[in-house]
């Protein structure tokens, strides 16, 4: 290869991110939310790869999807492959596989990167992490409002009021029914929900619906929805979720989800601040995936939730959370002597499960607790002939100035004390 003087570039690729410690630190307070919630409501973790046959997505998320929405291949043994631009149809292959043998109803969770190539937007990324939350084996009323409770469990624990977010819900049978009674071809449903789901951000949604179903039925369709304002199940369910503590559902006809494998209720979350007034994410019920592969009907719900908008919703309600380093010590070298006891010191703080750095930069001790002060450690020892004779150390609260000599062995029940 031929040498080139050229630099390589210090850029991402478009639409995906780096994640600087501050920014994995708010990655992974949020992964630690949405993980506690699920478990609290007995879901247990699952994963796959990235990686799936490209015909997984066909037919099952949508055409549009597919074709102009994702990163597809065909790998060196002519298979054509896709990066999962959603978590369900996975975890509907995974359950189908193993169909017997996995206890139902299955609560299964994760928290999973997809991949979807359209253009970078607030909100929108082509790379992010989502939770998938799915109850697999279950029908009724009771294993839509727990689902729902799940999502609006993981915004409360995130620190929103209710107040911040509202959630919409509508049911996918109301669309069916209408599309019965005006006896709309069939063949026409799915690309009509699809765009009803679009119907806010649609540039011409009016036209495209007429040029799709006619001028009469168009307005049939959309005066007999803006028409239901609600139907014994949405208010069953309304009941079941004030039971769960959940009293801000909204019913709303107009939230139908994109993806064709809906069949029943289907509900978005909201932010209700003006700033952020959008959908955050959302789910629903999707009864008949599973039996494309073969298994006998197994009905199921879930959501997912995507941390972008979950970033874009902390960040406008001010709950965004302060950066704590990893690092509870730092160790300060003050003569080259030392170095080994630094280290031995450490280690055996370590064994306790202090979290220890050790500073072998070998500049003066006020440049090293300026670094440690920079690096937000809260707490830093030095190290010097003194302490490794005395074998007593000064430990220093870099927040309060605050300073106590202890021996090794008091050490990290000291800082455990102090950091709560």
């Amino acid at each position: 290869m031929k040498a080139t003087n050229k630099k390589l570039s210090t850029e991402s690729y478009k639409g995906v991110r780096d994640f600087y410690p501050e920014d994995q630190f708010i990655q992974k307070y949020i992964f630690e939310h949405m993980a506690r919630i699920c478990e609290l409501f007995g879901y247990e973790e699952y994963n796959a790869s990235v990686l799936e046959p490209a015909e997984l997505f066909r037919g099952k998320t949508s055409e549009e999807i597919v074709n102009e929405q994702t990163y597809t291949f065909t790998d060196r043994g002519e298979r054509e492959v896709t990066l999962r631009p959603e978590m369900t149809p996975t975890l509907a292959r995974m359950v189908a596989a193993r169909a017997r043998e996995i206890p139902l109803p299955a609560r299964w969770y994760t928290i999973a990167n997809v991949f979807r190539y359209e253009r970078p937007q607030r909100g929108r990324l082509r790379e992010h992490w989502q939770l998938n939350a799915d109850i697999v084996g279950v029908e009724g009323t009771e294993a839509d409002a727990e689902v729902i409770a799940v999502a609006h469990g993981v915004m409360r624990s995130l620190g929103a009021d209710e107040r911040n977010f509202e959630i919409r819900v509508s049911d996918r049978r109301i669309l069916d029914s209408v599309y019965a009674e005006l006896d709309m071809e069939p063949e026409k449903h799915a690309e009509v929900t699809r765009l009803l789901d679009r119907r806010a951000k649609h540039e011409d949604f009016e036209g495209t619906l007429t040029k799709l179903v006619g001028e009469k039925k168009a307005r049939e369709l959309m005066d007999r929805i803006d028409r239901t304002t609600s139907t014994a199940y949405l208010e069953e369910l309304r009941v079941a979720l004030e039971h769960l503590g959940v009293r801000n559902m909204i019913v709303d006809t107009k939230i139908t989800r994109g993806f064709d494998y809906y069949t029943g209720m289907v509900f978005e979350v909201f932010d209700t601040d003006t700033a952020n007034r959008r959908s955050l994410f959302g789910g629903g019920r999707y009864d008949n995936l599973l039996s494309l592969f073969g298994t006998a009907k197994i009905p199921a719900v879930g959501f997912a939730m995507g941390d972008v908008t979950a970033r874009d919703f902390l960040e406008t309600h001010n709950l965004m959370p302060s950066y704590a380093p990893a690092t509870e010590l730092m160790i300060a070298i003050i003569e080259e002597d030392a170095k080994g006891h630094a280290m031995k010191l450490a280690q055996d703080l370590r064994r306790e499960d202090v979290t220890v750095s050790v500073n072998f930069s070998g500049k003066r001790v006020g440049d090293q607790i300026r670094y440690a002060d920079k690096m937000k450690i809260p707490f830093v020892i030095a190290v010097g002939a003194k302490e490794r004779e005395s074998g007593r150390y000064t430990v220093k609260n870099l927040s309060s100035g605050a300073e106590i000599s202890l021996p090794a062995d008091r050490i990290a029940e000291h800082l455990f004390s102090s950091l709560g």
